[in-house]
């Protein structure tokens, strides 16, 4: 199979290079390339969003490849504080949120790209890319997001490729002392949080030649406050007669009979805390000759949170731990399903459980790399090598609380698009209402670590259409380790008062709702302060708890100072890849329209080996942890072709046919699977032997075959316009799916674990156009507009593990239409610009019906930003600046199928609206 995708794919470009016009004997030049990150000979950023804009523009239009760019200070002036939320701005882009930031992105409907930080590859901890949301937007000279690849390109991945270029001191004349001063407001949280960055550059003469030095220091804090109401994935369906033991619930409702549904669980959730992230960058640049350079880079990513997370869940269905039913009283169906509760009132059943759950979490990234340029005349060679190390570690503690009694719920399932209830008659502030529930600790460490090599020679020719040859090599080590440790105390039989715990006064627990959807709020919990400090005090009463119930390995467990770490526990990967590439680069000029472009192939071979452990856990809580390791050895074929034909100065034309591939996450490649035995005594309910959790070792590299079209068109000051179709055939999606399996001995068991979906296609269009209106008089020639719209249309076929037939269904987490419109202002000392973005809806996962032949999904609503900046020039070195972000406060919303036409709201979740005051200065 691969070797006819291969044949395939290469067949198609010749049939592309067949199809050129006859070759002219003589050539001419063609349009300057793209300056390299750091080339001195590159025209330095520019002040003003015009010029950036423009050289944005420029960077897209003499790329070899097709790609999309933000320079400069067109990062700064959109309200953004990290990189990744100013690349939402782009065509082809998709970023998902949550804790109010940015932290996935797709482009062009897919997640899998690769990430490089001035062309080399940087991860962050086990992964195999890094966080982009960890680069502030400051201290950047720009990104690229390449959609198309060469065969020089670091492994792009199948979504391609993400370069984030920072400054060198070659990059200025001299003494540079640049940097910016921001706090932000939170609506959530009414506190201001700053953000920093510091640039200091300089460079020399000297004898032994031109000597540069750059340090660059940046910091953003944010504090966060998000309120969700949920409704569980999980709906019942009320399937016996309401007067029978073995109901699940008693329906007193006149004529509501069996087989209704209703959910499982419904509740509240409050994510909110602090993240800190301080960044330093370095580079040191000489330059002994004009025609050799050398240059070393540092950087350092840190990450530190803090963290206190609330939940209030009540369960509607499930028999208390005495066994005791819920009763559902006035209860509503829904008059376009008979079968579906839209509202009703329960009491008794299980009582409402609560936890706060407190994170303290570290993270650190660093890279060294030094490399050279080298031009002999003819021949260009550069050669780099770089080492990067990436830890995290974190502590949790979760303290978990319950009603001392079952409350009565009022309920509304379709409020506002989600789920609304009330608590009549419960006094949720009176302490004496709250008992323990249990004791959570989580402690752990991940990290990665990795060296690269590579060598490069672009070869200048004699010859008459293949003006240059580009050869090089790449070596990679790449090693990946997490280990973690956990334990429980369930303290729920033994009624204790959650005020008696040693952690000092209860606190009511504040929320972030806006509106009146939601009407029950807020209850009692301990402090984050009351839990973090009072931590040995809390294990020795879990300690002591676990005595009285007499659960010997729960004792145990407990008995030690932190939560033990087992010498098996999690997982580790060791990787070696091997990269050879050739490519020629091509100029012709048929009847006088010149063409250009590159033809190549790469070739990558992956060597890995990854370890785990089969994990056991019976009913009585007892583990046995058994070794597990597994190897991978794959070779990766990947041609190349790319070409522009340039229709007219400010015209040209785009084609290119590539192939790419995206290795599995190490985390997915874990062979650990962990068997939960269900104790039947704690969960009498449940009809399932066992949970099972997995990696999956024979999940293979992701493939896709490429094809781009691409018409550019380039005007006058900024001014672009542009439109591109594409199609990715892909092989391989890889998702986690949960299913019902019999399972060896064990019976039916839930299996939880990532599978190769099928082929897959995406294809779609993109166009995107921006001009400053030159043409105006006087000052309304500072207006300007940019907008790009995206169409895509992504499906691939779930695997067939999970059945027969594998249909054919979108693809999670893309969205069929983005769009985004803005609109500038820039005359004198003044700039404003207002940006707005949608994305239609998209799903986010599937999951088996209960007739175990249909695909049930989760999908999310469409969602819509707004955001403002404004600057002002006070002079020459210093602009101060107004941000709003987030204007519309839209909440997330996403809602579940569990038949083919019912479903149930989900989660609403309200985020935050934040406003900026700050300044710029240049001295």
């Amino acid at each position: 199979m691969q070797l006819h995708r291969t044949a395939l794919l290469a067949g198609t470009i010749a049939v592309v290079l067949a199809a050129l016009p006859a070759v002219a004997q003589t050539t001419t030049a063609s349009t300057a390339e793209p300056a390299a990150a750091g080339d001195p000979d590159a025209a330095i950023v520019v002040t003003g969003l015009r010029a950036s804009l423009q050289s944005a523009s420029q960077l897209k239009r003499n790329s070899e490849s097709i790609l999309d760019a933000i320079v400069a200070q067109d990062i700064g002036k959109l309200p953004d504080n990290q990189a990744i939320e100013a690349l939402a701005r782009l065509p082809g882009v998709q970023v998902t949120r949550s804790d109010d930031e940015a932290n996935g992105i797709l482009v062009r409907g897919l997640p899998n790209v690769m990430t490089t930080f001035n062309g080399r590859e940087l991860f962050t901890v086990e992964n195999r890319r890094a966080n982009l949301q960890d680069f502030p937007a400051g201290a950047l000279a720009g990104i690229e997001v390449y959609k198309s690849a060469t065969a020089d390109l670091v492994d792009p991945g199948l979504a391609g490729l993400i370069n984030v270029r920072t400054r060198r001191p070659f990059d200025f004349k001299g003494l540079e002392l640049a940097g910016s001063i921001r706090g932000a407001w939170n609506e959530q949280t009414r506190k201001i949080d700053p953000t920093y960055n510091l640039m200091l550059s300089d460079r020399w003469t000297t004898g032994i030649g031109e000597i540069g030095l750059l340090v660059n220091y940046s910091l953003v804090q944010t504090r966060y406050r998000n309120a969700v109401r949920f409704i569980n994935s999980d709906v019942t369906t009320i399937d016996r007669g309401n007067t029978d033991p073995a109901d699940d619930v008693v329906v007193t409702t006149p004529g509501v009979g069996g087989n209704v549904h209703v959910p499982n669980e419904i509740g509240l959730y409050y994510s909110r805390g602090k993240r800190v992230r301080p960044s330093v960058n370095s580079a040191f640049q000489w330059r002994p000759s004009e025609n050799f350079e050398m240059y070393v880079e540092g950087l350092w990513q840190g990450y530190r949170g803090e963290s206190a997370n609330d939940r209030f869940g009540s369960n509607l269905v499930d028999r208390s731990d005495e066994g005791l039913r819920a009763t559902f009283s006035n209860v509503v169906l829904d008059p376009k399903d008979p079968t579906r509760i839209t509202r009703l009132s329960k009491s008794g059943g299980k009582p409402g459980e609560t936890y706060r759950s407190t994170t303290n979490d570290q993270g650190d990234t660093y890279q060294a790399a030094t490399g050279f340029k080298w031009n002999t005349g003819r021949a260009e060679i550069t050669g780099e090598g770089a080492w990067t190390k990436s830890v995290y570690t974190w502590k949790t503690y979760s303290l978990d609380g319950q009603t001392r009694t079952s409350p009565t719920l009022d309920v509304d399932f379709d409020r506002n698009n989600g789920v609304s209830f009330a608590l009549p008659g419960f006094a949720a502030l009176e302490p004496a209402n709250w008992n323990w529930r249990g004791f959570y600790d989580s402690r752990g460490r991940s990290e990665g670590a990795g060296t690269q090599w590579r060598l490069d020679v672009k070869l200048d020719t004699d010859w008459a259409v293949v003006k240059r040859l580009d050869f090089g090599m790449r070596a990679t080590t790449h090693t990946a380790r997490t280990r973690s440790g956990d334990r429980y105390a369930w303290t729920a039989p033994l009624g204790i008062p959650l005020a008696s715990l040693p952690v000092g006064p209860l606190e009511v627990v504040s929320d972030g709702f806006r509106g009146n959807d939601q009407p029950f709020r807020n209850w009692l919990t301990p402090s984050r302060n009351g839990i973090r400090d009072n931590y040995e005090k809390l294990r020795l009463a879990s300690y002591e708890a676990m005595k009285k119930l007499d659960w010997a390995s729960d004792v145990a467990n407990w008995s030690t100072p932190e939560a033990q770490i087992p010498p098996r526990s999690g997982f580790d990967a060791s990787e070696n890849s091997y990269a050879a590439y050739a490519q020629s680069r091509f100029d012709l000029e048929p009847a006088g329209a010149p063409i250009d472009g590159t033809l190549g192939i790469r070739i990558v071979n992956t060597d890995g080996q990854y370890s785990g452990t089969f994990q056991q856990t019976d009913a009585n809580g007892v583990m046995t942890l058994v070794p597990l390791t597994t190897r991978q050895n794959y070779v990766n074929v990947l041609p190349t072709f790319q070409a522009r034909w340039k229709i007219t100065p400010k015209l040209q034309l785009r084609v290119g046919a590539t192939r790419t591939f995206t290795r599995p996450s190490f985390g997915d490649l874990n062979p650990t699977r962990t068997i939960s035995i269900v104790n039947p005594t704690r969960n009498p309910n449940e009809t399932r032997a066992a949970f099972v959790n997995s990696g999956n070792p024979d999940l293979k590299p992701l493939t896709s075959d490429n094809y781009d079209v691409s018409l550019e068109y380039y005007f006058g000051n900024a001014g672009s316009a542009s439109a591109a179709v594409f199609r990715r055939d892909v092989e391989g999606f890889i998702n986690t799916y949960t299913r019902d399996i019999q399972y060896g001995n064990y019976g039916l068991v839930s299996l939880t674990q990532p599978e190769n979906a099928g082929k897959g296609k995406i294809q779609g269009v993109e166009v995107a156009g921006q001009t400053f209106f030159d043409f105006l008089p006087g000052w309304l020639s500072g207006f300007g507009v940019q907008a790009n719209l995206t169409y895509l249309d992504a499906q691939n076929a779930l695997p067939r593990a999970l059945g027969t037939g594998a249909p054919m269904v979108r693809m999670t987490g893309v969205s069929k239409w983005t769009y985004n419109l803005a609109g500038f202002y820039e005359k004198g000392p003044l700039a404003v610009r207002l940006s707005y973005n949608r994305r239609s809806g998209w799903v986010n996962s599937y999951s088996r019906n209960s007739n175990e032949s249909q695909y049930a999904g989760e999908l999310a609503r469409p969602v819509s930003r707004l955001d403002f900046s404004t600057s002002y020039e006070w002079n020459k070195n210093v602009t101060l600046t107004f941000e709003m972000s987030n204007i519309l406060a839209q909440p997330y919303e996403n809602y579940r199928y569990y038949s083919q036409t019912a479903f149930y709201s989900r989660d609403v979740r309200d985020e935050g609206r934040f406003m900026s005051l700050g300044a710029r200065f240049k001295f």
